[in-house]
């Protein structure tokens, strides 16, 4: 069935597997890119529903005023939280979720009204959300844990205890890859993922020719 621009594409891996680099190279070459985890850091500071049932279920004192008098709410200790309570994840990810569902449905209504070709929607947990459905294809961004571990380890995201106590929170990779409709194998230098991801995008361009008319 021949439908209107975009045709929309998920990008997920594990921490430190290399998606956000994908992405941004995908956005260089000229797809739209919709950042689910940011938008969802976003919700976790300016909408006034998100931050009432956040207080509700990890205390007031979750959000402080930083010295600028900006909001702040300690990560750190949602993540401590979640990880012995799988049933306070639960919780918090059913209250951002669906307002995150609305806004790539915002912009997705967007693309499509600017003609853009590609969007593309970058998520840690795609198909643990379900937000998989929504899209025409799922690429997974792969790589050895420890090469994983050394990148996430070099941009500051923890001890490596911490960050491989955060790999172990996630999705396995190997079931990640079961879903996957297309997948990088990052285990090279930059270079060699851009020209992955080079080959990626001329197979999206085909795809969304294929299915998307050109109105």
């Amino acid at each position: 069935m021949i439908r209107s621009y975009p045709y929309l594409v998920g990008v997920t891996g594990g921490l430190g597997s290399g998606k956000s680099t994908v992405c941004h190279f995908l956005s260089e070459m000229g797809c739209r890119l919709f950042e689910a985890d940011k938008v969802a850091k976003e919700l976790q500071l300016n909408d006034p529903d998100v931050i009432k049932g956040i207080r509700a279920l990890f205390g007031a004192d979750i959000y402080s005023l930083d010295s600028e008098g900006q909001m702040v709410l300690d990560r750190k200790k949602i993540a401590s939280t979640v990880f012995s309570s799988p049933e306070k994840l639960e919780t918090l990810n059913t209250l951002i979720h669906p307002k995150v569902f609305r806004e790539f449905q915002k912009a997705v209504h967007d693309a499509e009204k600017q003609n853009i070709k590609i969007l593309v929607k970058e998520a840690a947990i795609l198909f643990e959300s379900g937000s998989n459905k929504q899209l025409d294809i799922v690429v997974v961004v792969a790589a050895d844990e420890e090469q994983r571990i050394e990148r996430a380890f070099k941009k500051g995201m923890g001890s490596r205890e911490e960050i491989m106590q955060r790999i172990k929170r996630q999705w396995p990779q190997e079931k990640l890859l079961e879903k996957a409709d297309y997948v990088i194998v990052n285990k090279g230098s930059q270079e060699d993922l851009k020209k992955e991801t080079q080959v990626l995008y001329s197979k999206l361009l085909a795809a969304a020719s294929s299915v998307c008319d050109h109105l």
